[in-house]
């Protein structure tokens, strides 16, 4: 165990949240151009608090402060609580801004243009102004509000209840028993990859079922070599992911799976069993994000020796334009307050919270968030890794599929474990994704 510090994280881990596509309902009563609330509400009698069904870190959280931390505002405004599933929220929000009775805090659906539309019409609690007055801007990390921000039309407009970085857990002992030093390139990536397979291990665990897991390796790939903006560039329409440069990664993602190197059930393996390969010690890396932290921690998950995982960013490309401090980030699924009900006492809550939630998530669910870790936890080796890694981030780059539209989010899913199989090609892989986005 080590003492986890207060990680000040520098700008711009930016990333956005993949989309979930709902009917949106349009606002009622509502101008037009209102600019968001700092907070001028009225309190309701309750603090109510409505969350998607599938988030398990942010009511624990609440509920352990409000007979701790947070004692006093529990006793002037009680918590309520209710949930929603994730994939009606953003129909939800929009119903309940419509007829003005939001709850005091609630979760974000899964389309960040859907709330922005509650900011728009002045619906949200802005948090710059906010916090300011609460003198708690310090108590939100930097880089955690930069992903905000980008996700919600620029404005602080969400708390980030989780906050994750992405890269490749590794397992330290099979490394150091065959003697490989940690790759900082492609090619030594490779290297170890087939290292690790003539020692019978799987080099690289990863969930052809689900498909992400591997699309993320060839936005890895091209932010080493086309740079951080390489998608943006996509959606602008200055590049097409047909261009040979583009192609070249999904061919050297292509080339590890033709190597063997993920494994020969890559197709049928779910994000569990790829999990599991890799915690069983049957695999030598997996790429995840850390939130993957909550099932290396868990004795009953993770049966490798004790302090055995480490935590690698992607590695560098030779002669690419990318960094290998670029991290992929994202805030999951944040939580808002209404501008409505942002009274004295939802004002009391949101400095406490502000204070707190960053060491209660961190000590008792395990949790990284986007808020600052005030009191010294004692956190296992592999945690502190990722937190170091987070105080050292430079700038953000967007997962593969950030800016598709569905169609293109879907076949890129449906094909990754194709691409790596042999089963399309490249450039096929590549031609029918700028197709979906050419499509709209």
């Amino acid at each position: 165990m080590t003492t986890a510090h207060r990680p000040r994280l520098r700008r711009g881990l930016i990333t956005l949240v993949g989309a979930l596509s709902v009917t949106t309902l349009a606002l009622a009563g509502c101008a037009a151009g209102d600019s968001g609330s700092t907070g001028s509400g009225t309190d309701s009698e309750k603090f109510t608090v409505l969350l998607n069904d599938e988030n398990q870190n942010v009511k624990p959280v609440l509920e352990a402060l409000s007979t701790g931390a947070c004692a006093t505002e529990e006793a002037a405004q009680p918590l309520e609580f209710s949930s929603i599933p994730q994939g009606d929220m953003d129909a939800n929000n929009q119903l309940l801004a419509s007829q003005d009775s939001l709850p005091t805090l609630f979760s974000a659906g899964g389309t960040p243009s859907e709330a922005a539309k509650l900011d728009k019409a002045g619906k949200l609690v802005h948090f710059d102004d906010a916090l300011a007055a609460l003198d708690a801007t310090d108590d939100v990390l930097p880089s955690a509000k930069a992903v905000i921000e980008k996700l919600y039309g620029g404005n602080f407009v969400m708390l980030p209840s989780q906050y994750n970085i992405e890269g490749i857990f590794y397992n330290k002992q099979i490394f150091a028993d065959l003697g490989i030093e940690v790759p900082t390139t492609w090619d030594e990536l490779n290297d170890a990859a087939a290292k690790v397979q003539a020692a019978g291990y799987t080099a690289l665990s990863a969930s052809g079922n689900q498909g992400w897991p591997l699309t993320r390796l060839i936005s890895g790939y091209l932010f080493r070599t086309v740079g951080p903006d390489a998608l943006k560039a996509v959606q602008d329409g200055t590049a097409k992911l047909t261009d040979p440069e583009y192609v070249a990664a999904a061919q050297a993602i292509a080339d590890l799976g033709a190597a063997g190197y993920f494994g020969a059930n890559v197709t049928s393996l779910d994000y569990d069993g790829a999990t599991n390969e890799f915690l069983t010690g049957k695999a030598a890396m997996i790429y995840m994000g850390s939130w993957l932290l909550g099932n290396i921690n868990d004795p009953a998950q993770n049966k490798l020796p004790a302090d055995s995982v480490g935590f690698m960013p992607f590695p560098a490309v030779d002669g690419g334009k990318g960094a290998i401090d670029q991290y992929p980030a994202n805030v999951g699924v944040a939580i808002t307050m209404s501008s409505s009900t942002f009274g004295p006492n939802a004002q009391a809550w949101l400095k406490c919270i502000a204070d707190n939630f960053g060491t209660d998530s961190l000590k008792n669910q395990n949790t990284i968030s986007g808020f600052a870790v005030n009191t010294p936890v004692d956190v296992p080796a592999i945690t502190q890794e990722v937190l170091d890694r987070m105080a050292d981030g430079g700038e953000g780059v967007l997962w593969f599929e950030a800016l598709f539209n569905a169609k293109a989010g879907q076949d890129s899913s449906d094909n990754a474990p194709l691409l790596v199989t042999g089963q399309i090609s490249p450039e096929d892989f590549m031609k029918t994704l700028q197709t979906d986005l050419d499509a709209g």
